[in-house]
């Protein structure tokens, strides 16, 4: 059966497989035009199946008929770089051109394909252990994201998590801010307002002085932002620094409100906000 994986899935899968056999690494190595992966984008050939993707149609077909042919070869081929134009011989109008390489790879090679595959994690803060929260850490674990998932109550985390998510208990919960990796886009969800109201005040603080979070998403209504709005006013922080909040968090367009839509909404928005 053919398979795919999401980013860490993706490593983890191919790690089992070439523990089993060899594979033909395909990977994107630069492009020009329209074309449907961008250089880095990889997929693993197996005598069984596959792993990742460059971008599927006509053109994922055609690589994937040449690496079964190179896993055939003995001894094995060196790597080498194809071109493929993306116009009418492989029936797709994109109009673009991909380079290609093939690279024979196996279990000996595992250590540096996670190093050299694993593409560039964002660090994202969670405060908030609710069904909000639980909902996103599911839809944040497929992602090439980093999320500490923080909440002042005893028990509160699901077990298991995925794995790029770390679970962490904090009282005061807002006291976890301060301790954040640089550039943590900051989602703020937790059982109590007066709760999400310090956890906002502390990223503010934070942000005057190291100017180094760049989202800070508060859930809740207009309403919710406008009553916090006046509240952190009275605590002294300005115009400018309060319009670096987005609030309601998500997408918008998105009515819905149940949790799983939420989340879908959030994580877009993260994405647009990191560029990943």
């Amino acid at each position: 059966m053919r398979q795919r994986y999401l980013f860490v899935n993706a490593l983890q899968s191919l790690a089992s497989v070439l523990r089993q056999t060899d594979a033909v690494l395909v990977s994107v190595q630069s492009s020009r035009g329209s074309v449907p992966r961008e250089a880095g984008a990889w997929m693993a050939v197996y005598a069984q199946g596959t792993v990742g993707t460059i971008g599927g149609g006509r053109l994922e077909l055609d690589a994937v008929a040449q690496a079964r042919n190179l896993l055939l070869q003995s001894p094995a081929p060196a790597p080498h770089t194809e071109r493929y134009a993306l116009g009418p011989s492989l029936g797709q109008c994109c109009g673009g051109e991909v380079h290609l390489q093939f690279e024979r790879v196996g279990a000996a090679d595992i250590p540096a394909l996670q190093q050299r595959l694993r593409p560039p994690h964002w660090p994202v803060a969670l405060f908030g252990g609710g069904h909000v929260g639980r909902a996103l850490v599911q839809v944040l674990g497929t992602l090439p994201m980093d999320v500490r998932w923080i909440d002042s109550r005893d028990e509160i985390f699901p077990d298991p998590v995925p794995e790029t998510v770390q679970c962490e208990h904090s009282d005061p919960v807002q006291g976890a801010v301060a301790t954040l990796a640089p550039q943590s886009c900051v989602l703020v969800m937790s059982f109590s307002h007066a709760e999400d109201l310090d956890i906002v005040a502390a990223c503010l603080t934070r942000q005057r002085a190291q100017g180094d979070l760049p989202y800070i998403g508060l859930i809740g209504s207009r309403t919710k932002w406008a009553t916090f709005r006046k509240r952190l006013q009275a605590r002294g922080f300005s115009e400018a620094e309060l319009d670096h909040v987005t609030s309601p968090i998500g997408v918008p367009g998105i009515a819905d409100k149940r949790p799983e839509v939420i989340a879908v909404a959030v994580a877009a928005q993260l994405l647009q906000v990191t560029s990943i």
